[in-house]
């Protein structure tokens, strides 16, 4: 095991530090199907029935305690581990990880077998949410670290790739449960083991890949000092203790919890939503959103989540990180006034569009937040820092997904209808 620790993964002279954006992108691109989990939802409350829901199926409600909770115990998990992370290195905790995100979907294949909600709950939501908060942070800390010239490029390539990972989990998800669909199985369990074992090997594959740069090293060229005398980046190192103790980590802190229960909200019901505003019995068959074409929106989502991470992460090392999200409020409230408009009008087209701008940005905010953080604390515990801020992300998914799933419920009861 000492393949793992700290010091053999220090990486020798010459090393090309351009391999590092290669290892967090393995495990970002596999923590990001939590983007896509939605996708699940309908297949899911049709375990019973196959074809159609039975009163003994799960309800979209039950399921979507499974998004918060991964999400909970994703920001849960960043910040209780975050200072152990910096100090036993990227690679053991890249690797806890990747055993737990896959374990995670293996338990949960076990619970779709045995029809035991509370698996899926500890599986998908607790085991996996674990994973997820230690394959969230471990190379973001690592490439602040690599990049010290381009902080918020580097954290938009990483954060970036947890973005993309929804459009590529969504296509294979369908595929595969299309796959292994029957007249008595809805092909879920068969997805899940085979989705565990290949987001294990990708993971691991990252792990063993990662490196982190020797004391004192510095790229070529690079000036410390000139970044230094921009505004708001300190030339100091704050540790973790006392970084929580200042007023503008928590602010940071209520940005992030603000953009995440908005987007969080709309990420975890998108399949679902959309359909039911576009159904055949709202736009006529010829604009119907079917599940095929629902998970195309997802996808859709998915792209955008990363393109605005690296996008949005890199333009605020040119424009400043305060401007970057003094942008984001701004631009963020004119689109979400004018979506029940949109909504109303029936336009799929312009529906699409605003909210792709949104989770643009909805990506871009947390892509520049371990930037912001390093440019205020330094970069010696930015990893752990990082972590405790992720506790905003926590109470944000018990917020967005909880908030919008009753809502929801509460509109199809006074109208009458069933609610999933």
């Amino acid at each position: 095991m000492s393949f793992l620790s700290k010091e053999a993964t220090i990486a020798p002279a010459g090393f090309n530090r351009w391999k590092v954006p290669v290892a967090a992108l393995c495990i970002h691109l596999c923590i990001g199907q939590i983007y896509a989990f939605s996708v699940f939802n309908r297949p899911l409350t049709q375990l019973i029935g196959v074809t159609a829901q039975l009163p003994d199926d799960w309800t979209l409600t039950q399921l979507g305690w499974i998004f918060s909770f991964a999400l909970f115990f994703l920001g849960a998990s960043a910040a209780i581990f975050g200072k152990w992370m910096e100090r036993v290195g990227p690679r053991r905790a890249m690797f806890t990880a990747a055993l737990c995100f896959s374990s995670g979907f293996f338990l949960s294949a076990l619970g779709i077998y045995l029809h035991q909600l509370w698996l899926l709950y500890f599986g998908s939501g607790v085991l996996g949410g674990i994973g997820l908060g230690l394959g969230y942070i471990s190379p973001v800390s690592t490439l602040i670290k690599w990049f010290p010239d381009r902080p918020g490029m580097a954290t938009g390539m990483a954060i970036m790739g947890f973005g993309g990972g929804g459009m590529i989990a969504s296509p294979l998800s369908m595929y595969l449960m299309d796959r292994f669909r029957s007249d008595s199985s809805t092909g879920v369990f068969e997805t899940f083991l085979i989705m565990g074992a290949i987001y294990l090997v990708v993971m691991l594959f990252g792990a063993f890949l990662v490196r982190v740069p020797a004391e004192g090293w510095k790229p070529k060229g690079f000036d410390p000092s000139r970044i230094q005398q921009k505004k708001m980046v300190t030339s100091q190192h704050v540790l973790v203790d006392n970084a929580v103790k200042t007023r503008q980590f928590y602010l940071l802190f209520g940005v992030l919890m603000l953009n995440v229960t908005a987007g969080i909200g709309v990420l975890g019901q998108a399949s679902v939503m959309i359909q039911e505003l576009f159904s055949e019995a709202s736009v006529g068959a010829a604009k119907a959103i079917d599940a095929k074409k629902a998970a195309g929106f997802v996808m859709l989502l998915s792209l955008f989540n990363m393109a605005g991470r690296f996008f949005w992460s890199s333009l605020s090392d040119y424009i400043g990180r305060r401007n970057t999200y003094i942008l984001f409020f701004s631009l963020g409230i004119l689109l979400y006034a004018a979506i029940p408009s949109i909504g109303a009008s029936g336009s799929v087209v312009l529906f699409i569009a605003a909210f792709a701008v949104i989770i643009s940005m909805y990506g871009g905010g947390f892509a520049t937040i371990p930037a912001y953080l390093r440019d205020l604390f330094g970069t010696k515990q930015v990893g752990a820092i990082h972590g405790r801020l992720l506790l905003a992300w926590s109470a944000a998914a018990i917020l967005g997904p909880v908030l919008i799933n009753y809502l929801r419920q509460y509109q199809l009861e006074v109208k009458g209808l069933p609610c999933c």
